[in-house]
Protein backbone atom coordinates (compact mmCIF):
# COMPACT_ATOMS: atom_id res chain seq x y z
CA UNK A 1 0.00 0.00 0.00
CA UNK A 2 1.67 3.34 -0.91
CA UNK A 3 1.04 6.52 0.88
CA UNK A 4 -1.16 9.13 -0.54
CA UNK A 5 0.41 12.28 -2.17
CA UNK A 6 -2.04 14.45 -0.76
CA UNK A 7 -1.72 16.14 2.84
CA UNK A 8 -4.02 17.66 4.35
CA UNK A 9 -7.23 17.32 6.64
CA UNK A 10 -10.03 14.68 6.21
CA UNK A 11 -13.94 15.18 7.51
CA UNK A 12 -15.22 12.03 9.27
CA UNK A 13 -18.34 11.45 10.28
CA UNK A 14 -17.75 8.39 12.61
CA UNK A 15 -21.05 5.98 12.72
CA UNK A 16 -21.68 4.61 16.33
CA UNK A 17 -20.88 0.90 17.11
CA UNK A 18 -17.33 2.01 16.34
CA UNK A 19 -14.37 2.88 18.07
CA UNK A 20 -12.73 6.30 16.71
CA UNK A 21 -9.24 4.36 15.82
CA UNK A 22 -11.48 1.80 13.47
CA UNK A 23 -13.37 4.64 12.26
CA UNK A 24 -10.28 6.23 11.04
CA UNK A 25 -8.62 2.66 10.10
CA UNK A 26 -11.33 2.61 7.42
CA UNK A 27 -9.68 5.49 5.69
CA UNK A 28 -6.48 3.60 5.01
CA UNK A 29 -7.20 2.29 1.24
CA UNK A 30 -7.74 5.84 0.37
CA UNK A 31 -4.68 7.59 2.31
CA UNK A 32 -2.31 4.60 3.80
CA UNK A 33 -1.16 5.04 7.36
CA UNK A 34 0.23 8.07 8.10
CA UNK A 35 -3.26 9.23 9.76
CA UNK A 36 -3.62 11.24 13.05
CA UNK A 37 -6.11 12.46 15.24
CA UNK A 38 -7.45 15.21 16.84
CA UNK A 39 -9.76 14.02 19.45
CA UNK A 40 -12.10 10.37 19.81
CA UNK A 41 -15.30 9.95 20.28
CA UNK A 42 -16.59 7.05 22.81
CA UNK A 43 -17.90 3.97 20.78
CA UNK A 44 -21.82 4.85 21.16
CA UNK A 45 -21.34 8.13 19.79
CA UNK A 46 -21.19 9.57 16.25
CA UNK A 47 -20.36 12.85 14.82
CA UNK A 48 -17.23 14.68 13.25
CA UNK A 49 -13.27 13.21 13.35
CA UNK A 50 -11.18 15.91 12.40
CA UNK A 51 -8.15 13.47 10.84
CA UNK A 52 -5.05 14.72 9.75
CA UNK A 53 -3.39 13.28 7.06
CA UNK A 54 0.89 13.29 5.90
CA UNK A 55 2.74 15.89 6.99
CA UNK A 56 -0.12 18.04 8.23
CA UNK A 57 -0.42 15.63 11.21
CA UNK A 58 2.63 17.98 12.37
CA UNK A 59 -0.46 20.21 12.38
CA UNK A 60 -2.65 18.46 15.37
CA UNK A 61 -1.61 21.04 18.31
CA UNK A 62 -3.40 23.59 16.53
CA UNK A 63 -6.79 21.81 16.43
CA UNK A 64 -6.45 19.89 19.88
CA UNK A 65 -7.69 22.72 21.63
CA UNK A 66 -10.36 23.87 19.83
CA UNK A 67 -14.20 24.39 20.71
CA UNK A 68 -17.03 21.74 20.23
CA UNK A 69 -20.34 21.47 19.77
CA UNK A 70 -22.81 18.51 20.20
CA UNK A 71 -26.34 17.53 20.51
CA UNK A 72 -26.85 15.32 23.12
CA UNK A 73 -29.69 13.01 24.46
CA UNK A 74 -30.20 12.58 28.33
CA UNK A 75 -32.09 9.94 29.98
CA UNK A 76 -33.84 11.48 33.46
CA UNK A 77 -34.29 8.25 36.14
CA UNK A 78 -31.55 6.08 34.89
CA UNK A 79 -28.07 5.73 36.10
CA UNK A 80 -25.04 4.58 34.69
CA UNK A 81 -21.71 2.92 36.01
CA UNK A 82 -20.00 4.96 33.13
CA UNK A 83 -22.53 7.78 32.70
CA UNK A 84 -23.41 6.65 29.03
CA UNK A 85 -25.45 3.46 27.78
CA UNK A 86 -22.31 1.18 27.90
CA UNK A 87 -22.55 0.89 31.65
CA UNK A 88 -24.66 -0.78 34.31
CA UNK A 89 -27.55 0.89 34.46
CA UNK A 90 -29.86 1.30 37.26
CA UNK A 91 -33.40 2.83 37.52
CA UNK A 92 -34.21 5.62 40.39
CA UNK A 93 -37.72 6.01 39.77
CA UNK A 94 -37.05 9.53 39.34
CA UNK A 95 -39.02 11.66 37.29
CA UNK A 96 -38.39 15.56 36.08
CA UNK A 97 -40.49 18.26 34.14
CA UNK A 98 -40.11 20.89 31.87
CA UNK A 99 -39.78 23.97 34.52
CA UNK A 100 -37.68 21.86 36.49
CA UNK A 101 -35.38 21.03 33.76
CA UNK A 102 -35.45 24.68 32.63
CA UNK A 103 -34.72 26.21 35.99
CA UNK A 104 -31.76 23.93 36.31
CA UNK A 105 -30.02 24.79 33.18
CA UNK A 106 -28.31 28.13 33.84
CA UNK A 107 -25.99 26.37 36.57
CA UNK A 108 -24.44 24.25 34.31
CA UNK A 109 -23.87 27.04 31.69
CA UNK A 110 -19.97 29.23 32.06
CA UNK A 111 -17.09 28.14 33.90
CA UNK A 112 -17.69 24.72 35.62
CA UNK A 113 -16.05 22.94 38.23
CA UNK A 114 -16.79 18.93 36.67
CA UNK A 115 -15.69 15.43 37.50
CA UNK A 116 -14.91 13.51 34.49
CA UNK A 117 -16.17 9.83 34.11
CA UNK A 118 -14.59 7.17 35.91
CA UNK A 119 -14.65 5.32 32.57
CA UNK A 120 -12.45 8.28 30.61
CA UNK A 121 -9.29 8.71 29.11
CA UNK A 122 -7.80 10.81 31.93
CA UNK A 123 -4.88 9.89 33.27
CA UNK A 124 -4.50 8.58 36.82
CA UNK A 125 -1.12 7.82 38.50
CA UNK A 126 0.06 6.91 34.70
CA UNK A 127 -2.67 5.18 33.65
CA UNK A 128 -5.94 5.97 31.59
CA UNK A 129 -8.82 5.92 34.38
CA UNK A 130 -11.01 3.68 32.14
CA UNK A 131 -8.29 0.94 32.59
CA UNK A 132 -8.55 0.94 36.18
CA UNK A 133 -12.63 0.57 35.80
CA UNK A 134 -12.46 -1.92 33.65
CA UNK A 135 -10.51 -3.83 36.39
CA UNK A 136 -12.63 -3.23 38.91
CA UNK A 137 -10.89 -0.86 40.87
CA UNK A 138 -12.19 2.23 42.76
CA UNK A 139 -11.30 5.12 40.74
CA UNK A 140 -11.40 8.98 41.60
CA UNK A 141 -10.59 11.56 39.22
CA UNK A 142 -9.48 14.77 39.98
CA UNK A 143 -12.20 17.96 39.50
CA UNK A 144 -11.03 20.16 36.44
CA UNK A 145 -12.57 23.75 35.30
CA UNK A 146 -14.35 23.18 31.97
CA UNK A 147 -16.07 25.88 29.47
CA UNK A 148 -19.82 25.71 28.36
CA UNK A 149 -20.60 28.00 26.18
CA UNK A 150 -24.13 27.69 25.11
CA UNK A 151 -26.25 24.59 26.58
CA UNK A 152 -29.93 25.01 24.88
CA UNK A 153 -32.48 22.68 25.38
CA UNK A 154 -33.83 21.65 22.29
CA UNK A 155 -36.65 19.52 23.14
CA UNK A 156 -38.24 17.59 26.43
CA UNK A 157 -39.85 14.11 26.75
CA UNK A 158 -42.21 13.90 29.93
CA UNK A 159 -42.94 10.60 28.50
CA UNK A 160 -39.88 9.14 28.22
CA UNK A 161 -37.98 11.44 30.46
CA UNK A 162 -35.61 12.01 28.18
CA UNK A 163 -34.26 15.68 26.96
CA UNK A 164 -31.92 16.65 23.36
CA UNK A 165 -29.57 19.26 24.48
CA UNK A 166 -27.39 21.53 21.83
CA UNK A 167 -24.22 21.78 23.65
CA UNK A 168 -21.08 24.46 22.69
CA UNK A 169 -18.21 23.95 24.97
CA UNK A 170 -14.36 24.00 25.32
CA UNK A 171 -12.00 21.34 24.65
CA UNK A 172 -12.00 18.78 27.60
CA UNK A 173 -15.65 18.58 28.75
CA UNK A 174 -17.30 15.86 28.88
CA UNK A 175 -20.81 15.71 28.30
CA UNK A 176 -21.18 12.55 30.35
CA UNK A 177 -20.77 14.62 33.13
CA UNK A 178 -22.73 16.84 32.30
CA UNK A 179 -25.61 14.63 31.83
CA UNK A 180 -24.97 12.73 35.50
CA UNK A 181 -24.75 16.07 37.03
CA UNK A 182 -27.77 17.23 35.71
CA UNK A 183 -29.62 14.44 37.33
CA UNK A 184 -28.02 14.98 40.30
CA UNK A 185 -29.20 18.41 40.73
CA UNK A 186 -32.92 17.33 39.68
CA UNK A 187 -32.75 14.55 42.26
CA UNK A 188 -33.53 12.00 39.42
CA UNK A 189 -30.07 10.12 38.17
CA UNK A 190 -29.50 10.65 34.34
CA UNK A 191 -27.06 9.16 32.17
CA UNK A 192 -26.06 9.81 28.39
CA UNK A 193 -28.19 7.78 25.91
CA UNK A 194 -26.76 9.63 22.72
CA UNK A 195 -24.02 12.15 21.39
CA UNK A 196 -23.18 13.45 18.13
CA UNK A 197 -20.52 16.01 17.62
CA UNK A 198 -21.14 18.22 15.16
CA UNK A 199 -18.86 20.83 15.11
CA UNK A 200 -14.71 21.19 15.97
CA UNK A 201 -13.77 24.41 15.54
CA UNK A 202 -14.67 25.63 12.33
CA UNK A 203 -15.22 22.43 11.23
CA UNK A 204 -18.91 21.19 10.78
CA UNK A 205 -20.45 17.82 10.25
CA UNK A 206 -22.41 18.51 6.99
CA UNK A 207 -18.94 18.86 5.25
CA UNK A 208 -17.59 15.35 6.43
CA UNK A 209 -18.59 11.39 5.24
CA UNK A 210 -18.59 8.47 6.37
CA UNK A 211 -15.55 6.37 6.79
CA UNK A 212 -15.97 3.51 4.61
CA UNK A 213 -17.00 6.18 1.68
CA UNK A 214 -13.86 7.84 2.01
CA UNK A 215 -11.82 5.09 2.03
CA UNK A 216 -13.15 3.89 -1.40
CA UNK A 217 -12.58 7.21 -2.87
CA UNK A 218 -9.31 8.93 -4.52
CA UNK A 219 -7.65 11.08 -1.91
CA UNK A 220 -8.16 14.53 -1.70
CA UNK A 221 -11.72 14.41 -3.21
CA UNK A 222 -14.07 13.27 -0.66
CA UNK A 223 -14.55 15.66 2.68
CA UNK A 224 -11.06 16.78 2.37
CA UNK A 225 -9.94 19.96 3.80
CA UNK A 226 -6.39 22.11 3.29
CA UNK A 227 -4.27 22.32 5.56
CA UNK A 228 -4.73 25.77 5.43
CA UNK A 229 -7.76 25.12 7.02
CA UNK A 230 -6.20 24.17 10.18
CA UNK A 231 -4.65 27.87 11.32
CA UNK A 232 -7.37 30.06 10.17
CA UNK A 233 -6.84 32.86 12.42
CA UNK A 234 -2.96 32.88 12.32
CA UNK A 235 -1.46 36.02 10.03
CA UNK A 236 -0.19 34.83 6.61
CA UNK A 237 3.33 35.38 4.57
CA UNK A 238 2.83 34.84 1.19
CA UNK A 239 6.93 33.75 0.68
CA UNK A 240 9.42 34.54 -2.37
CA UNK A 241 10.44 30.99 -4.32
CA UNK A 242 14.00 32.57 -2.57
CA UNK A 243 11.96 32.52 0.69
CA UNK A 244 10.24 29.40 0.13
CA UNK A 245 13.77 27.77 -0.21
CA UNK A 246 15.04 29.00 3.05
CA UNK A 247 12.43 28.14 4.41
CA UNK A 248 12.04 24.34 3.40
CA UNK A 249 16.24 24.40 4.58
CA UNK A 250 14.91 25.67 7.91
CA UNK A 251 16.56 29.15 7.75
CA UNK A 252 15.19 32.58 8.65
CA UNK A 253 13.93 34.90 6.23
CA UNK A 254 13.62 38.91 7.35
CA UNK A 255 10.78 39.88 7.96
CA UNK A 256 9.91 43.20 10.37
CA UNK A 257 5.86 43.96 10.59
CA UNK A 258 4.76 40.28 11.54
CA UNK A 259 5.45 39.01 15.73
CA UNK A 260 4.21 35.85 16.67
CA UNK A 261 2.98 32.64 14.62
CA UNK A 262 2.90 33.35 10.91
CA UNK A 263 1.47 30.74 8.24
CA UNK A 264 4.10 30.58 5.76
CA UNK A 265 2.28 30.19 2.42
CA UNK A 266 3.47 29.59 -1.46
CA UNK A 267 0.98 29.55 -4.17
CA UNK A 268 -1.92 29.69 -1.80
CA UNK A 269 -0.54 26.53 0.19
CA UNK A 270 0.39 26.29 3.31
CA UNK A 271 3.92 25.10 3.84
CA UNK A 272 4.89 25.78 7.31
CA UNK A 273 4.75 28.03 10.73
CA UNK A 274 6.85 30.58 11.48
CA UNK A 275 7.58 33.08 14.48
CA UNK A 276 8.40 36.73 13.54
CA UNK A 277 10.35 38.79 15.97
CA UNK A 278 9.84 42.18 14.63
CA UNK A 279 13.02 41.45 12.24
CA UNK A 280 13.36 37.74 10.88
CA UNK A 281 10.90 35.04 10.88
CA UNK A 282 12.24 31.79 12.19
CA UNK A 283 10.43 28.57 10.62
CA UNK A 284 8.88 26.40 13.58
CA UNK A 285 7.15 23.75 11.73
CA UNK A 286 8.01 22.79 7.67
CA UNK A 287 4.97 20.72 5.70
CA UNK A 288 7.37 20.77 2.40
CA UNK A 289 11.11 20.70 3.00
CA UNK A 290 12.57 22.08 0.15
Amino acid sequence: MSEAPVAGLVLVDKPAGISSFSAIARLRPAYGRKLGHTGTLDPFATGLLVVLHGRATRLAPYLGGLDKRYRATVQFGVTSTTDDPEGELTSTGGTTDLAALTAALPAFRGTLTQVPPAASAVHIDGERAYRRFRRGESVTVPARQVNVHELTLMHFDPATQTAELDVACGPGTYIRSIARDLGEALGTGAHLTALRRTEVGDFHVEAAALPDAIGEAPPGTLAWAPPLTAVPTLPQHTLSPTERTAIGYGQRIPETALTGEVALLADGVLVGIGFGDGAEIAPRLVLEPA
